[in-house]
């Protein structure tokens, strides 16, 4: 099961990821984001993965499409909150996406 909260707050979509993305929720994700991300031509959003508890090669597809999308919309994708559970498959796959502590420094790294 996957839970999304999304809030747009100084420019940025904060989107905060709870539970599982995977091959079963990424569906999800891209109807409550990915969608938005590309109709609304958002330039930049986090991702705040604290509160995800694991995620596959599906998922990090999914979070790789929405970087792609910011990016080429003159913006930024960033994320944050990586915790143990899923740093291994981050790291691997997603190193290249700016890593932030929490959800304020983005907003001093997002120039409006």
């Amino acid at each position: 099961m996957l839970e999304i909260t999304k809030e747009f707050r100084k420019g940025i979509l904060f989107v905060r990821l709870k539970g599982v993305l995977n091959k079963d929720t990424v569906s999800y994700l891209n109807k409550e984001v990915t969608k938005v991300v590309a109709d609304m031509q958002f330039q930049n959003v986090l991702f705040n993965v604290e509160e995800l508890t694991s995620i596959d090669i599906e998922g990090v597809h999914a979070i790789l499409y929405n970087y792609n999308l910011c990016k080429d919309n003159n913006g930024i994708s960033l994320l944050c909150g990586v915790n143990k559970s899923i740093k291994n498959i981050i790291n691997h796959n997603l190193s290249f996406i700016f890593q932030i502590k929490d959800e304020e420094k983005a907003i001093n790294m997002v120039e409006i």
